[in-house]
C-alpha cells in the first residue's frame, strides 16, 4: 500500500502549469512538516515535501491555499526521473495529492465560501444544480 498523510504549512503559494499534451492543470507546492520530537536544547526540525495536485484538486489548491497556511494532504509517493540537456539523470520523489484540506481556522478578515469547504476541502453543490434535495441554513439546530 502506498499512502501518505501529511499536515504542515505551505512554504510558498501553489504554482500552476498545464500539461502540453492535453492541457491538464497541475498545481505544485511544498509543505514544511514539523518533526514529532525535539532534542533537548535544539530548535524544532521540519521536513520539506513536494506536493503535486492534478485537475480539480489542483485548481482548488491553487485558488485557496496560500503561503504559511496549515493544510492536510493525503496522497501517494511517486518517484520519477528525467534527463536534462546535458544528459544528466535527475530523480525526484513527490507526493501526488488525492485529497487536500484546510487544517486551521479562518483568520479574521479572510473570506471563505462555507464552513463545509473548511472542513472537507471542497465546496458543496450550488443551489439549483439538482445535486441536493435539502438545504441547511446556519440557523438550523443540528444534532452534531
Amino acid at each position: 500500500m502506498n499512502k501518505v498523510i501529511l499536515m504542515g504549512r505551505l512554504t510558498r503559494d501553489p504554482e500552476v502549469r498545464y500539461t502540453q499534451t492535453n492541457n491538464t492543470l497541475v498545481a505544485s507546492f511544498s509543505l514544511a512538516v514539523n518533526r514529532r520530537f525535539v532534542r533537548q536544547g535544539e530548535e524544532r526540525q521540519a521536513d520539506f515535501f513536494n506536493i503535486v495536485a492534478w485537475s480539480k484538486l489542483g485548481e482548488f489548491c491553487s485558488k485557496y491555499f496560500k503561503k504559511g497556511q496549515q493544510v492536510g494532504v493525503i496522497g501517494r509517493l511517486q518517484t520519477r526521473t528525467w534527463d536534462d540537456q546535458n544528459g544528466t539523470k535527475h530523480y525526484i520523489t513527490e507526493v501526488v495529492a488525492e485529497e487536500a484540506y484546510f487544517a486551521e481556522g479562518r483568520k479574521d478578515g479572510e473570506s471563505s465560501n462555507s464552513s463545509f469547504e473548511n472542513t472537507f476541502g471542497t465546496t458543496m453543490p450550488s443551489e439549483g444544480d439538482g445535486a441536493s434535495d435539502f438545504e441547511v441554513s446556519a440557523s438550523d439546530d443540528l444534532p452534531f
